[in-house]
């Protein structure tokens, strides 16, 4: 199999009636996602979606992101799916700067959106019913074109990273369908799985639990990032989920509702992390209250998917690592010169392997600076986090040197969230202050609005996900003698956040 819709195909001849996709209202198997994929290829090419053009999804989780990326990958079509939250000023850079073809979205604001700038845009609901509404062949004049290559671009994920606005990862069939088996190798999803998903699909950890589902023949259940909340206990045991993946705030959820519920107890065996570092104390929580469960600590970027997996239980023998290179690539420490560092010296990781992604959408600078190549080698991926392995290769993460930080799983940028506090009338300065053991990013604001309608304004100018829940006003923020925000100075005068 080297093309993504091969997944499909696959799990389509071996468990034809097995569910593939299902949420807390819908099910298909993996015989009607590969049929309804078939039917929005035609869809798409009667619509005038060729080889190389991008199509972009934005709506909550469903069935129809699986239909739609495999119909993309059939008709040699780029997929891109955005949160749910990405409309106003999100969506109208992505739409920008990725030039689609047509966007399929949920909301009337970001049809609206996208046909101010000449995109075909259509209802979520009129492509489920050419994906899941009809039956036959595919629609007339839709004739099939050759095959994509491998090496053509199959999906963009678009990430935070140190820039104002969200830059998007170019995946190739190739890399997904590296990275899949691969994957699946290590954490070993079964045909009888049930996995339960409350990440949304924009982010690559929600998105290739789709792929490892096909590859494994499991059902992967779709919930909502809100589900995530009170209802993920009871959703959990309703879904017979068997495995969970989960980022730390998910599983201190977890925890919680159990001690709260202590005999509705999920049939889960296996919960994978990543995201962030998981604490000591959730980890022996989670097995406290669930003494079958396994758990699997795992480190990824979005430009390299993922780079390390540990053993089930791995970080019982190895507290505090997050893994070993997925089986084909490499990881490793170097210094500022990039030579590479010996086991137990701290250095920036780099990637290595058919993992690594091809690089950014339209940066080319950027894409040299993060994946630098070497005549005859794989793509490396210089990925700006440090740490350091031991003798046998297990990766210890030490932290980051640039302005990116995680909160509740998800990466978010600093220099993002502060360009779009600036946008926001009233405020005439920004600065955010990471998440420091175990806490929440506070932002810092100079001006004149009260702090939670700084937080209300800035949902017209970015994810809300990504809005900081903390916020506090001042007269003015600390610089330098070269006119930047001093962090430091910010730091003590707010007491450390």
């Amino acid at each position: 199999m080297t093309l993504l819709h091969h997944l499909i195909d696959g799990a389509a001849r071996r468990w034809p009636e097995r569910v593939a996709v299902s949420t807390a209202t819908e099910a298909v198997s993996h015989a009607e996602l590969a049929a309804a994929s078939v039917r929005v290829a035609g869809w798409l090419r009667a619509l005038g979606v060729r080889r190389g053009h991008r199509v972009v999804l934005v709506g909550p989780s469903s069935p129809l992101a699986p239909a739609l990326a495999y119909a993309a990958s059939r008709v040699g079509a780029v997929f891109c799916v955005l949160h749910e939250q990405a409309t106003g000023r999100p969506l109208a850079h992505v739409l920008d700067d990725a030039q689609p073809a047509l966007l399929v979205a949920a909301e009337d604001r970001a049809l609206a959106l996208a046909r101010e700038r000449g995109v075909r845009a259509v209802g979520d609901a009129d492509a489920a019913a050419h994906a899941f509404g009809q039956s036959g062949p595919e629609p007339v004049g839709a004739r099939p074109g050759p095959e994509p290559l491998p090496v053509d671009p199959l999906c963009l994920i678009y990430t935070s990273g140190s820039t104002a606005a969200p830059k998007a990862v170019v995946s190739t069939h190739q890399q997904v369908m590296f990275a899949v088996p691969a994957i699946q190798s290590m954490l070993a999803y079964r045909p009888d799985d049930v996995v339960y998903c409350p990440l949304p699909l924009s982010f690559d950890y929600g998105l290739y639990q789709l792929f490892l589902g096909a590859a494994s023949g499991a059902q992967v259940r779709l919930g909502r990032p809100a589900e995530a909340g009170p209802a993920l206990l009871r959703n959990l045991v309703e879904a017979r989920a068997t495995v969970l993946a989960s980022v730390p705030p998910v599983a201190q959820t977890l925890v919680r509702l159990l001690r709260r519920n202590p005999a509705r107890v999920p049939p889960l065996r296996l919960l994978t992390n990543t995201g962030a570092e998981m604490p000591a104390d959730l980890l022996a929580a989670l097995r406290g209250a669930l003494p079958a469960l396994r758990i699997q600590l795992m480190f990824g970027l979005t430009e390299c998917k993922r780079a390390t997996i540990m053993p089930p239980d791995g970080d019982l023998d190895r507290p505090g690592a997050c893994g070993v290179a997925l089986p084909g690539t490499e990881v490793y420490a170097v210094d500022e010169a990039g030579r590479r560092l010996p086991p137990g010296e701290t250095g920036e990781l780099v990637v290595r392997g058919p993992n690594v992604m091809a690089g950014y959408w339209r940066r080319p600078e950027l894409t040299q600076q993060r994946f630098p190549r070497e005549e005859g080698l794989f793509p490396q991926l210089r990925t700006g986090d440090h740490g350091w392995l031991d003798e046998d290769g297990y990766l210890y993460f030490v932290g980051r040197h640039d302005d990116i930080y995680k909160e509740r799983g998800f990466r978010v940028s600093a220099t993002e969230v502060e360009a779009a506090a600036r946008r926001v009338p009233g405020v005439a300065g920004a600065a955010v202050l990471p998440p420091r053991s175990g806490g929440t990013a506070l932002l810092v604001v100079a001006g004149t609005l009260a702090p939670e309608e700084v937080l209300i304004r800035m949902r017209d100018e970015i994810e809300e996900y990504k809005i900081p829940h903390r916020c506090l006003v001042v007269d003015a923020l600390p610089v330098t003698d070269r006119g930047k925000v001093d962090r430091t100075a910010l730091l003590a005068a707010v007491g450390g956040g």
